[in-house]
């Protein structure tokens, strides 16, 4: 290339990269809130990125065979929602200009079904590091199930961006050291060295040395002394794609601000809009000859929009690689079809193990875990584990190899005690698509997972949690371990469906529900053995799909008194539920292992559950009682922990706390009076 076309092709570069800082800073300022300085910091590295390196398609958003790219510092989204608008998504810049507003596409952070192109919901720190940890590590995993010699059909690499901040929070430990050890070499991090947060410098409260911290996970660590040399970020990102064997780490020195004469390298540049004549000398001082807002050079705009003729060859080259692969392996194209379309398989509830009062008590974590084998066969996507409790939450799939670094293509995962990085990594897999992701591990510290269940939930993610030892009933672990708040913490998340199954018939009903696909599920299951039921006598446990259903009437006349329970309390009610039959009380009892489900099924079924002319209702169930007040009306009561657990056997525990029959009748007695 001659000297001129090389200054030719600089100014073009510049002009596409100060575009991307020029609209970041006009659509903050419009917005009068917002995050200008990283992405004015970072254009070069997303013009890099996303014009040489991401293998995308602007024309199909979801094209299977894309790179994913993970914005994790999801304040910084005017980056991306430039970079979307400018390489030819269906972004428009009305859409830019709508930034922060009411229903717009361009959200103050970026979410995942709202905005073409953004693969995941980002903005709490970390959040989008496990996501693509979990994307790279589902993509490695169908890699090595379907890739054969001669055709690659899985072979997606994921970039993920990182700030100071998402490095901070302790999610990045988890998550940084699982990759390292799985060694997945279809990871490439990029770490935004800005030396800012919001409160000054980072020497604030950190003296890391990053690099070292990530060699010693086992990552593969280069630096780039200047975020504005195009030519070094080119170089490092070649690099990492190069390295198969390791995840990359890059080091990106840039500055916060980028251009601003009076914010660039300052907090002030972080959180905040740069303020009007501070983008008029910020640009003045780019070289940008423009006084519109938002303008797009045309010359810039043909420039980005190249990346949808090619996006379209790469995926026309993909298309006839597939078509290759399934003339190859006819079998095997039509199962990576099928996983990658979300679709179960034909005949999968065929499987499902039935269990009636013959199989005697049993815990219903111990059902889960028959569940769970007996479907595993019939549906290879189901991939999990545990945080370390793998045997404690019956999560193995027995017979099946287990998921490591010499061995992606294994079924069982073992996340480590990393509770927080394991449900983020689950919403990476399921976002990536191909697998249906579950994790196991104690009630009590799905506490350590919330974030991430609550943007699986904003998400509607078809992700599964095996939660086990749900309440005062597991015993001598004593408080700590009893999670008697935590049912009402998960209740209360929007969009997540919480089931806690009566009995093992009621845990097989619970996998069916969590298996169709109704956005997160969490099982919520015993330690201690319950009484399987006997459904000869009592209800079938199909109702369970519709949240709570009649498990026993009277059998003369309409019920007088309604016992509702949930879990390891459905036997206690039925147990009491006799002994006042015996007594002329006519008593309903209804099961209702899942609050969220009743209450989204019509008025009317409802009230033929709950009929409004029963002179009274109580609810029991080992937890937190708020939730039930709604369903047992003003006449009604719940009875429930209004305290911490004890150490003690579980059975002296349900006596002391005062969850027996004999409580429950003398409760039911008094509310009616007799």
């Amino acid at each position: 290339m001659s000297d001129s076309a090389v200054a030719a092709r600089t100014v073009l570069d510049q002009v596409c990269i100060n575009t991307v800082r020029t609209l970041a800073m006009d659509a903050v300022e419009r917005a009068t809130s917002g995050h200008p300085g990283t992405p004015m910091a970072l254009a070069p590295l997303g013009y890099v990125l996303w014009t040489r390196h991401l293998r995308h398609s602007p024309a199909d958003p979801t094209w299977p065979g894309r790179d994913r790219f993970v914005l994790s510092c999801g304040h910084a989204s005017m980056l991306l929602y430039s970079l979307l608008h400018l390489s030819g998504y269906d972004l428009s810049l009305d859409d830019l200009m709508a930034f922060r507003q009411w229903e717009s596409r361009t959200p103050g952070h970026p979410e995942h079904g709202m905005t073409p192109g953004v693969e995941t919901t980002t903005g709490p720190l970390g959040q989008g590091f496990g996501n693509a940890v979990g994307m790279a590590l589902a993509a490695a995993h169908l890699g090595a199930i379907f890739n054969r010699p001669r055709h690659r059909v899985v072979d997606q690499r994921v970039y993920v961006l990182l700030s100071d901040g998402d490095l901070m929070e302790g999610i990045s430990h988890e998550v940084a050291s699982l990759a390292g050890h799985l060694r997945l070499g279809n990871l490439v991090a990029l770490f935004d060295d800005n030396g800012i947060t919001i409160d000054g410098p980072t020497s604030l409260s950190c003296s890391d040395d990053v690099a070292r911290r990530f060699e010693a996970y086992g990552w593969h660590v280069q630096r780039v002394a200047d975020g504005n040399d195009l030519d070094a970020i080119d170089r490092a990102l070649d690099a990492a794609k190069a390295e198969q064997g390791r995840p990359s780490f890059i080091i990106v020195r840039t500055h916060i601000g980028y251009g601003s004469p009076n914010k660039q390298d300052t907090a002030a540049a972080h959180g905040s809009p740069l303020g009007e004549e501070e983008v008029r000398l910020a640009k003045r001082g780019l070289g940008w000859p423009y006084d519109k807002p938002f303008t797009v050079p045309a010359e810039a705009l043909a420039e980005w929009r190249r990346c949808v003729p090619r996006g379209q060859s790469l995926q026309a080259e993909w298309d006839a690689a597939v078509a290759a692969y399934a003339d190859a392996e006819p079998e095997a194209a039509a199962e990576l079809r099928r996983r990658l379309g979300g679709r179960l398989p034909d005949g999968w509830e065929q499987t499902l193990p039935t269990f009636g009062a013959s199989d005697g008590p049993m815990a219903t974590r111990t059902a889960s875990g028959k569940v769970l084998n007996a479907v595993a066969s019939a549906i290879p996507e189901l991939l999990g584990g545990s945080a370390d409790l793998a045997g404690s939450n019956d999560t193995l799939v027995k017979g099946a190899p287990d998921l490591g670094p010499n061995h992606l293509g294994g079924r069982n995962v073992y996340f480590g005690i990393r509770e927080h990085g394991m449900a983020s990594v689950m919403n990476g897999m399921a976002l990536h698509g191909g697998v249906i992701p579950y994790g196991g591990t104690f009630l009590v510290f799905s506490d350590y997972m919330r974030p991430a269940i609550r943007l699986a939930a904003m998400m509607g993610l078809r992700v599964i949690y095996v939660f086990t030892h749900d309440s005062i009933g597991l015993g001598e672990d004593g408080p700590t371990h009893q999670p008697v708040e935590t049912l009402t913490a998960l209740r209360a998340i929007p969009n997540l469906t919480v089931i806690r199954p009566g009995d093992a018939a009621e845990t097989v009903q619970a996998w069916r529900v969590a298996l169709r696909g109704h956005g997160p599920v969490a099982l919520v299951l015993t330690r201690q053995k319950v009484p399987t039921l006997d459904r000869t006598i009592l209800a079938d446990a199909e109702g369970l799909v519709r949240g709570a259903y009649v498990l026993a009437d009277p059998e003369d006349g309409p019920p007088e008194v309604i016992l509702l329970a949930s879990g390891s309390e459905l036997a206690l009610v039925v147990d009491a539920g006799r002994r006042l039959s015996s007594m002329s009380v006519r008593v309903r009892v209804v099961s209702v292992p899942s609050l969220e489900l009743f209450r989204a099924q019509p008025e009317e079924y409802r009230r033929q559950v709950l009929p409004p002319a029963a002179r009274a209702r109580l609810a029991v169930e080992a937890a937190d009682m708020t939730p039930w007040h709604p369903w047992v009306g003003d006449g009604g009561e719940v009875l429930g922990m209004a305290s911490f657990g004890k150490s003690a056997p579980s059975q002296r525990l349900f006596s002391e706390f005062g969850l027996t029959p004999e409580v429950v009748v003398d409760r039911v007695r008094r509310l009616i009076g007799t």
